[in-house]
Formats: structure tokens, C-alpha cells, sequence
């Protein structure tokens, strides 16, 4: 099932109009494994018109890999083609068939072919340079390892300054859950998010048939299901010592989020968790988060930054599943129970919150706030927590929100703890103590608000949002 991506596909569709440095492209699109790159590229490469060859590297020897993309060119078996000794050998017989017409080739997984023959990449530099620069082809080389692809670009690639275009693709919006599960409500579709984020793999292996829980059961729980392989399944093809990473995701995924305590249970020294910490956040997987109350200045070494997952399946794995997949086989029945009773604890937590930090961003670049914002995060110190903070640092304007994924309706102790406790505490945390910034409220609720809340806001012209909102605004594709 293909959703979305439209933005993506502009930016594909740009490279055949464009003249600049010439009609030439050779484009890098990267991100992590099921986000859905080699699919987006066919839909794009099959919508365009124009002929294309579509190859993928698979982890065998360079002289197979040279063969496979020589039959994808001559568009025949494998056997019948030919073998040739070296990339440049190989790219000089394949000028011919790929000069002279506007034309597309997509190189997939360009990793394992670099790691098969690190002569690789220099032998697609010297294509480049003397077949391909001044032609008509449209070179996408695209890759699921993360810093691999990314190398590419730096000034010890081969293939430094030549390329014309990137693209880091992102996981799907929350909008595009309803594409996927047309008969769920807002609810679970939050829910969902929270779980899977919108990583297209991950959406399309669930049944829209089922509810959420029974998809949990039936689908993620099931024998052999690729969900409860999945974090080792990607480690495993991006890091040596797994084990070690490993133990350092489920020791933030179980609630340690400050280098010390991550050391203290992963069972790692403190002098070796931060290379662990930095290659998990160049792989995305992990990110540290910083008060975002903290200037610019002060975050360069600030110490209140704290460790989170990134990756929502990550997140809800190691919560869920993790604890109870050390005794196998599993009771599946210990997990859903685990899971009914705190499910929406984690989703408050995560995904609405989230959701309600993105609503704010949309509606201050709408123009319907009352200042647009900078920066967009939470606020924490060992006084005060508030879950949505937007500010501007040259307005002096900072909204305060607080998110509520209960079933009851929020009422008025929430609105005068914000405004009364918490927003003098948050502004003392301010560089400038908060002098003579100009305070907003918001209130993000599931169920609601009670009277006295609504008038509580009232007096102080605050934005109540309850999920509905949320929902218009970020829930469906336009």
C-alpha cells in the first residue's frame, strides 16, 4: 500500500526538470530500513515515463553484483550476462546503453556493494566523471545503513561534490493512519501511532480487520512474527557488538534517561556509554532531548539533557515485549495484560504529546496563535515539568500547554496548577528569569474539559484542544 510521500515526489519529479549544474543528477536518498525508500522509487521511476533500471546490491561478491546490474541493463537472465573484472570495466560498457536518451537508474542498497569492493565508489566517481555528468541520466543511489550513506557526502567520499541532490526520508506523517485504517477512530489511530510511528512496513503488517489490541495479539505476538525480531534484525546490520546496544536500549526503553543511570543498568562503564549513545543517535534511534527553555549558548554544555528513544516501536518494545520475551516461549496473554493496563500511560507519554507539540507548530505557521513559534519542546527541571512549550526568543512569547490522555474530563485543578504553580517556576528557568515575557496556555485533553476548566481558560484567552482538534487539523491527508 502506497500513502503519502507526495512531498517526496515532487522532489523526484524536480530532478527531470532540472538544468542546474545540468541535466544530469546524481541524487542521495537515505533513511532507516522499512521507511519505505525502495518503494517510493518505483512508484516514482513507474509514474515518470521515462525508461528506468531499477537495481538492489545484496550481500554476495563484487563480481555478482557487477553481473546482476549488467542483466537489469541488458534486460536479461543473469546467466547471459556479461562478467566483467572491475566496476570502471563494467561502467564503461554500460555508457552506451545509458547515454543519449533522458533516462532513470536507481542503485539500491549501495552499501553492500561498497562493502563488497571498496573500489566501488571511486569506480562511479570516474563514471561520473567521464560518462554521466554532462548526459541526460538521472542517478538515484539510496541505502537503508544510515552513517554509511551519509559518508558519502563528506570530504573523504570519492563521491564528494558531485552530488547534485539528498534526501533523508522520513517515517510517514500521523495523517496517513487513516489511509491505512479507514474503520478506526481518533483514539486508536493515536494509539497505533504511538506503537508504530509511521513506518509503512510496520503499518501494512497490521489488519485494519482488527482493533488494535487484537492486532497486538494476533499479529505482532504471533510465532515468527518479524516484529518481535525487529530491533536485533536492525542492529544486527548496522553495529558490531550488538549485545552492548542492545543493553543500552533496553535500559533507556525501562526508564533510564541520564548517562548514569543508563550505565548503571546496561552494566556498561560510564567512559564507554557515550560512543554507544552517539552512534544510537547518528542511527536515529536514540535522541538526547535538551529543556527547551535553554538558549542556544547554554546547550552547548548544558548537563540536563536526558536519553529518550526515538524510534516509537523501539519505545513500546522495550516496555512491552522485551521484559517477557527472555522466557520463551511467551505467555501472549501476560503481554496483552501488561499492555491493557498501561497502554495509555505510554500514549499520553509519547504520542500525544508529540501530536499536541506538532498541532502548536501547525497552527503558529497558520497564523492562528498568538505568535509564531522558534522552538517547540517540553520544559523540565527538578521543579517543574510542562509537556508543551513553544516560544520565541525575539518576541519574548511562550506558550505553556499541558497534555491530558485520560478518559475524564480535565478540570479547573489542572488549568490553576499551570497557571498558578507551574508557569512562575518554568520562567525562572527562562535565561533572563522570564522578565517581561509574555505568557500563553494551552490545554490538550482526550475527553475534554469541565465547565469550570473552560472558564478558568477563558480569563486568560487560552486554547483548549481536545482530540477532535487535533485530529481536523493533523489527522487526514488533504
Amino acid at each position: 500500500m502506497f500513502v503519502d510521500r507526495r512531498e517526496e515526489l515532487d522532489f523526484l519529479n524536480s530532478l527531470l526538470t532540472r538544468n542546474r549544474p545540468g541535466p544530469a543528477q546524481l541524487a542521495l536518498m537515505f533513511g532507516r530500513r522499512r521507511v519505505g525508500k525502495s518503494e517510493l522509487l518505483m512508484q516514482w521511476a513507474a509514474q515518470s515515463g521515462l525508461p528506468y533500471t531499477y537495481w538492489e546490491a545484496v550481500k554476495e561478491s563484487a563480481t555478482q553484483q557487477r553481473t546482476r546490474l549488467m542483466a537489469k541493463l541488458l534486460n536479461v537472465p543473469v546467466q547471459s550476462a556479461p562478467v566483467y573484472r572491475s566496476w570502471p570495466e563494467l561502467w564503461d560498457a554500460a555508457a552506451p546503453l545509458l547515454l543519449g536518451k533522458r533516462q532513470i537508474l536507481i542503485l539500491d542498497e549501495l552499501p553492500y556493494s561498497a562493502d563488497a569492493d571498496p573500489a566501488m565508489l571511486s569506480a562511479l566517481q570516474y563514471a561520473w566523471d567521464q560518462h554521466f555528468q554532462k548526459s541526460e541520466l538521472v542517478i538515484i543511489l539510496c541505502g537503508s545503513h544510515v552513517r554509511a550513506m551519509e559518508t558519502l557526502l563528506s570530504r573523504q567520499s570519492p563521491l564528494f561534490g558531485r552530488m547534485t541532490a539528498q534526501w533523508h526520508l522520513e517515517p510517514l506523517p500521523f495523517s496517513s493512519l487513516a489511509e491505512f485504517f479507514p474503520k478506526w477512530d481518533a483514539d486508536a489511530r493515536v494509539a497505533a501511532y504511538a506503537i508504530l510511528g509511521g513506518i509503512p512496513a510496520y503499518l501494512n503488517w497490521l489488519d485494519p480487520e482488527l482493533d488494535l489490541i487484537g492486532n497486538i495479539r494476533q499479529v505482532i505476538l504471533s510465532p515468527g512474527s518479524m516484529f518481535l525480531a525487529e530491533p536485533a534484525f536492525l542492529l544486527y546490520d548496522e553495529v558490531r557488538e550488538p549485545n552492548s546496544y542492545l543493553g543500552i536500549l533496553k535500559a533507556i526503553g525501562g526508564g533510564a534517561h541520564t548517562m548514569t543511570e543508563i550505565s548503571d543498568r546496561a552494566f556498561i562503564p560510564s567512559t564507554s556509554v557515550n560512543f554507544y549513545l552517539n552512534t544510537l543517535q547518528e542511527l536515529r534511534l536514540v535522541e538526547r532531548r535538551l529543556p527547551v527553555t535553554q538558549s542556544k549558548a547554554q546547550r552547548g554544555r548544558s548537563r540536563s539533557g536526558r536519553y529518550h528513544l526515538s524510534d516509537p516501536y523501539f519505545r513500546f518494545y522495550f516496555q512491552f515485549l522485551e521484559p517477557f520475551l527472555s522466557s520463551m516461549p511467551f505467555d501472549r496473554e501476560q503481554v496483552i495484560e501488561a499492555v491493557r493496563r498501561n497502554l495509555r500511560s505510554f500514549v499520553g507519554v509519547t504520542a500525544f504529546e508529540e501530536l499536541a507539540r506538532r498541532w502548536v507548530w501547525s497552527q503558529g505557521k497558520a497564523g492562528q496563535l498568538p505568535f509564531t513559534p522558534d522552538e517547540i519542546g517540553s520544559q523540565w527541571s527538578s521543579r517543574v515539568q510542562v509537556d508543551a512549550v513553544a516560544l520565541n526568543w525575539k518576541t519574548h512569547d511562550i506558550l505553556l500547554g499541558e497534555c491530558k490522555w485520560g478518559t475524564d474530563r480535565v478540570d479547573r485543578q489542572v488549568v490553576r496548577e499551570l497557571i498558578e504553580r507551574k508557569t512562575p517556576l518554568v520562567l525562572r528557568d527562562l535565561p533572563d528569569l522570564g522578565e517581561g515575557w509574555h505568557v500563553h496556555y494551552a490545554l490538550f485533553a482526550r475527553s475534554g474539559f469541565t465547565p469550570a476548566a473552560v472558564a478558568e481558560m477563558q480569563l486568560v484567552h487560552g486554547k483548549l484542544v481536545n482530540l477532535k482538534d487535533i485530529d481536523a487539523v493533523l489527522g487526514h491527508l488533504e
